[in-house]
């Protein structure tokens, strides 16, 4: 049997929650079963809303998996429930979900793609604010971090993702009815988190993230069909740059014609020449450009073409423009006159881009700029050829000349009657002429040409091919001969140029490359993107050999597969092939493309490379907490563990006759040792929970007044130094009680450790808003300012002066545990002196 295909991923995106993707996705669950199809419910949360509770009647729902973790029990979707039942569809709600600790996957999503390898389609739901890339832009919109989030490119690898829209209003008028959350939590709901600007802001991500993916999928359509024409989906708008300065005029226009729609892309376009042409512009103004662009939200891109028009176009239609901004031609009357030139030209083979043509103050300076830019220079990738480069036009317009010019020189000096050597010269003349246009055949052409024109027309005797006067035949020796040369000269210079333009086309190209390495832009994906663009390819692929070849990284359409389905591919090593589909490239392109190629290399291993160091940084991490926590603790656990054996030994001791009072100290004793031993215990793995990111969190509404006696009792014989000034109706707050106590206790204890013997801590509460703070107040020596964040890293002592005060965890860790409920904890100056902890927690809805 042949390997299981995967399975398909359909995806509802929404703004926010209660828009109705769960809704939506068992919808469609009811439409499917009526067409026949197999579909199960994997894990769908109702929420307690009833319209999606009555949904799930008459769909199959799956067993889900039962965990117990910190005392409480959790249901999770299980995987392999799923997969040994093997429905057609599974639906398995929230995507960006993190499961129990203990569970077969860390995230929901991870579970998904066991299901999708097993060959299961899959239909699943998430929030845009789930986004990792999103967490920080929707945490500044609404005030709330996101614990839970789900990799971009989880959501983008889907085969279908449909947006659940609404608007805001409408989703708040749902949430006044109780359609979405209990009605004990609506007022806080909309006074919050569901205000109509969150909401809107909300929707735009969303909407703009749609509409990028829309696009990605357009792209790969129309390269997989082939489609060249311009589909107008989506405003583009590119601009044309030659270098001049006329460029930032264009600039700016262009980015004034894509600001008028929403959500339109600016691009600017260098061509290079790859046909001889000089290449025209300053590159400083072209460097200067391209920053330009970039500061406007554009981005700049170079192509090597040998028809600039065709190539501005090629490239226009190859990123579904749908408009072009060129500048106004510069050149004279006379070269206009003489050659369409490429504003016309492309104008002309436009199609369905919008071609604007923009006036500029070097327009007034026509001119022709002969030895400065071959004939002239005009704007927006216009440039004129160069005499030195013998284009097919060029060659056929030299044959053209030689062909008709020398029978009609003959008709014209028939009637004159010249000397023979002037008509020699005149004859020459024309030679020289039609070598300077079409090159060395056509030139010598016209040379035989002449010289059997000569010896018939003008040559004693007349009308034959004797030649009676051996001075005459001198003559037309020479006449030949240098006419040959002077075919040869030009000829070689063409050759030169044409080299020449090449080198600097290649220049200016690797240059372009190289520009693109140092501002950090060597990701493989942009790196093809741009080796594609460049060369005018339809894909581009490196591949790797690994038991067959594998596809590292694409760029464009269908991507090659191995060397052998590329039309160019370029050897790197034993292991690396770049395959290039889309055209053959020429030697020189080649060498280009191998430079190319070689950085692509480059970006790979530093990707490896980097993938490897972020998974060693958290080996790093721990192997430094580990080194850190054996030098602390030597002292710390050995303090409390002496102290308490030696107070039990005394007190076995049959030797000493103790008396009542010194047997209370001993037990005393004892007992506070063991406190403390309990608590850096307790400490050191509520740490180390902590930094593996598997310490659980359970919120629910707690008092500050019930959690801080059982705090205070914790502290031992410390309590007597803590008074309490809570008052009275503190809201209640969402904590985990549990660890709420804790960070208490290494507050409390950490503040009464530096306060003086005849000096109590404080502990009050306030609320302000939607916080509840607690605040714990000391009269010790402080803190300086600067050094308020470092004695939250663990294992730090203010100054890490005293090896006897602790192995510096607690600040770290009640940082820790504050943040992972979704609190705060900040330090500030106590008037008068001291230090003051504020812990800063949501008031419970």
């Amino acid at each position: 049997m042949g390997a299981t295909s995967r399975g398909m991923l359909r995806v509802y995106l929404g703004a926010a929650p209660g828009v109705g993707k769960t809704y939506a996705m068992l919808s469609e669950a009811h439409r499917a079963r009526e067409r026949g199809k197999d579909v199960v419910v994997g894990f769908v949360e109702t929420h307690g809303r009833a319209k999606i509770a009555r949904l799930l009647e008459g769909l199959e729902i799956l067993p889900r998996r039962t965990m117990s973790y910190r005392g409480a029990t959790f249901t999770e979707l299980d995987v392999d429930a799923v997969i040994a039942r093997a429905p057609a569809v599974a639906l398995i709600d929230e995507l960006a979900h993190t499961n129990v600790p203990g569970s077969r996957n860390a995230k929901r999503w991870q579970d998904i793609d066991a299901v999708l390898d097993a060959g299961i389609d899959v239909v699943s739901t998430v929030n845009i604010q789930h986004f990792e890339s999103l967490n920080d832009v929707v945490e500044q919109i609404t005030g709330v971090p996101q614990r839970e989030t789900v990799p971009d490119e989880v959501v983008r690898r889907a085969d279908q993702i449909e947006l659940v829209d609404m608007a805001p209003e409408a989703l708040r008028r749902r949430m006044a009815h109780g359609n979405v959350y209990p009605p004990e939590r609506v007022d806080a709901a909309l006074a919050n988190y569901f205000r109509v600007g969150n909401l809107t802001a909300l929707r735009e991500l969303a909407l703009i993230w749609v509409a990028g993916k829309v696009d990605e999928e357009l792209d790969r359509y129309r390269a997989d069909h082939g489609i060249a024409g311009t589909w107008e989906a989506r405003e583009r708008v590119v601009v044309a740059l030659t270098g001049g300065q006329e460029g930032d005029t264009l600039i700016r226009r262009a980015a004034r014609i894509a600001a008028r729609s929403k959500g339109a892309d600016l691009l600017a376009v260098h061509v290079t020449s790859a046909d001889g042409l000089p290449s025209a512009g300053d590159p400083a103004n072209l460097i200067r450009q391209r920053t330009l662009v970039e500061d406007l939200g554009g981005s700049y891109h170079q192509v090597v073409g040998d028809d600039i028009p065709r190539a501005l176009l090629e490239f226009a239609r190859g990123v579904n423009a749908t408009q072009l901004v060129l500048g106004a031609s510069r050149r004279g009357r006379f070269a206009q006159i003489l050659s369409r030139g490429v504003g016309v030209t492309t104008t002309a083979l436009s199609g369905s881009i919008d071609v604007h043509m923009v006036t500029h103050e070097a327009t007034r300076k026509a001119r022709f700029a002969r030895g400065e830019r071959g004939d002239g220079e005009v704007d927006g990738g216009e440039r004129m050829r160069s005499r030195a480069a013998l284009t097919r036009g060029r060659r056929l317009s030299g044959w053209g000349l030689a062909l008709l010019g020398m029978p009609l020189l003959t008709a014209v000096l028939l009637p004159v009657g010249l000397r023979l050597p002037s008509e020699i010269l005149l004859f020459l003349l024309l030679v020289v002429g039609v070598a300077l246009v079409g090159g060395m055949w056509p030139a010598i052409t016209a040379a035989v040409l002449g010289f059997g024109l000569l010896n018939w027309f003008f040559t004693p005797p007349l009308h034959t091919l004797t030649i009676s006067e051996p001075e005459n035949v001198l003559a037309l020796a020479i006449f030949v001969l240098v006419a040959a040369m002077v075919s040869a000269v030009v000829d070689l210079a063409a050759r030169r140029s044409r080299e020449a333009a090449r080198s600097q086309a290649d220049a200016e190209v690797l240059s372009t490359l190289a520009g693109h390495v140092l501002r950090g832009e060597a990701a493989l994906p942009s790196l093809l993107a741009r080796m594609r663009e460049t060369f005018g390819l339809t894909s581009v692929t490196l591949l790797e050999r690994s038991d067959g070849w594998k596809i590292v990284a694409t760029s464009g359409g269908t991507p090659c597969t191995s060397p052998g389905t590329a039309d160019t591919d370029v050897v790197i090593d034993d292991r690396l092939v770049l395959a290039a589909h889309g055209r053959l490239l020429d030697a020189s392109d080649r060498r280009v493309l191998e430079a190319f190629a070689a950085e692509a290399a480059v970006a790979l291993r530093e990707q490896r490379l980097r993938e490897a160091a972020e998974q060693a940084e958290p080996l790093a991490e721990a192997d430094r907490m580990r080194t850190a926590l054996l030098a602390a603790v030597s002292h710390d656990l050995r303090t409390p563990l002496a102290s308490a054996k030696a107070a039990v030994e005394s007190l076995r001791s049959t030797d000493v006759t103790w008396s009542d009072e010194d047997r209370a100290e001993l037990l005393a004793t004892a007992d506070e040792s063991l406190i403390k031993l309990d608590r850096l215990v307790s400490n050191l793995l509520d740490m180390s929970r902590l930094q593996a990111g598997v310490l659980g969190v359970h919120p629910e509404p707690v008092a500050i007044e019930d959690v801080l006696p059982r705090a205070i009792d914790d502290l031992g014989p410390l309590r007597e130094r803590i008074r309490s000034d809570l008052p009275p109706m503190v809201p209640e707050i969402t904590a985990d009680p549990a660890l709420l106590e804790r960070v208490l206790v290494n507050l409390m204890a950490n503040a009464v450790r530096y306060s003086p013997d005849d000096e109590l801590v404080l502990v009050n509460a306030s609320w302000h808003g939607e916080n509840v703070e607690v605040r714990i107040i000391d009269r010790g020596p402080g803190i300086p300012p600067e050094a308020h964040e470092k004695v939250f890293m663990p294992f730090q002592r203010l100054g890490d002066r005293d090896s006897h005060t602790g192995v510096g965890l607690g600040l770290a860790l009640s940082r820790g545990l504050t943040e992972a409920m979704g609190g705060t904890l900040v330090l500030e100056d106590t008037p008068g002196g001291g230090l003051t902890m504020t812990i800063s927690l949501r008031r419970h809805a």
